[in-house]
């Protein structure tokens, strides 16, 4: 029955943040990550991605990551595994969580691996990991192979033919930019709006500060355009940052408006026109957090703290408190507003004049 003062869910960057933060106010605590190696969330996604952040916003506080330019997938999965082991984390890899529910003095965090005790249980298990499709994807001819974009890796997935990308945001055009190279591609979707400059130039570098400090500072749940803006994005894919519509155009990728149906098991656009040369089809069409452990009425929150039980914390929800907040950037304000959150109550526990050890 040891019990442990916080216990983290998720051991990817949200979770190392919290981590770091919670080493350094002296709490006992354990991080739990499901995955068998720290950083394998990132060896998942698919081969080329390249992260819009150069190093200094690429970084978790403390530890720099080592690279000169905008990290690889496998870049920053190498530092995240680094960084765990530089602050001697404490997580426990390959443990996967089954339920988390309360008892008498906090929660019980069941596992594959036995229970754990804890006065405070964080969730940062990531804000991306169930696929969303279409409900009348499941109507597409079975001839059809069928992708999310979290589960496409490279070229080697499509089938022979015509490929369909559906979705225009960032993931649905780097995956259409690299398709058209070895087939012909398709890409359906509205346009989110891009980035006006070329981030990897001199002007883009230039620029990217004044970027990075709206997403974190200006664009909040506290100011009038920064809820227009989190209104805007419910259920639409962020602007384009590193490709620009005219790039994938010049590409040869054939542009399209929204997939709305299927007609004799092909897909069919907005403006009807029905896609029967289609072999492959890759749905950017977004996803969601996979909570269904939780044995909790979660309920909404403030800045990541449950409005039904202050024990209960998140950390890298999308907008928890700004646009930045399901970024690298964002977690370390949000972490260290939930700190303040925890050494708060935990001072109020302890009766005047007594010394906490």
């Amino acid at each position: 029955m040891d019990r442990f003062g916080t216990v983290v869910i998720g051991g990817g960057q949200a979770g190392l943040v919290m981590g770091y933060y919670l080493r350094r106010l002296g709490e006992r605590f354990v991080i739990l990550e499901a995955d068998p190696r720290i950083g394998d969330s990132w060896r998942r996604r698919y081969d080329a991605l390249r992260l819009f952040s150069r190093p200094r916003y690429a970084s978790l506080p403390g530890l720099r990551i080592p690279v000169k330019d905008c990290p690889t997938r496998d870049e920053m999965a190498d530092y995240l595994e680094r960084y765990a082991a530089h602050f001697e984390l404490p997580v426990h890899t390959g443990v996967q969580v089954t339920r988390v529910s309360r008892d008498a003095q906090g929660f019980v965090v069941d596992t594959g691996s036995g229970e754990y005790f804890a006065d405070r249980v964080v969730v940062a298990s990531g804000w991306h990991v169930v696929p969303h499709r279409p409900a009348f994807a499941a109507e597409l001819d079975p001839a059809i192979r069928q992708l999310h974009s979290l589960e496409y890796r490279n070229p080697g997935q499509f089938a022979d033919g015509e490929v369909l990308v559906v979705g225009a945001a960032n993931s649905g055009t780097d995956i259409a930019l690299e398709a058209v190279r070895t087939h012909p591609t398709r890409l359906a979707g509205r346009h989110p709006g891009q980035v006006p400059v070329d981030i990897d130039t001199r002007v883009g570098h230039l620029t990217t500060p004044l970027v990075m400090f709206a997403f974190k500072h200006v664009l909040t749940r506290r100011t009038p355009m920064g809820r227009k803006v989190m209104a805007s994005m419910q259920g639409h894919g962020v602007n384009l940052v590193r490709n620009k519509i005219e790039q994938v155009e010049a590409a040869g990728v054939v542009r399209h408006g929204r997939i709305e149906s299927v007609r004799d098991g092909y897909p069919v656009t907005a403006d009807g026109e029905v896609l029967s040369d289609v072999r492959t089809v890759v749905w950017c069409t977004g996803s969601g957090p996979d909570h269904s452990w939780l044995d909790l009425p979660e309920g909404p929150h403030t800045r990541g703290i449950s409005d039904q039980d202050p024990r209960l914390m998140y950390l890298g929800a999308e907008f928890q408190f700004a646009v930045a907040s399901a970024t690298i950037q964002g977690l370390d304000r949000d972490a260290r507003y939930l700190i303040r959150h925890l050494r708060d109550r935990r001072n109020a526990a302890v009766p005047a004049g007594v010394t906490r050890p």
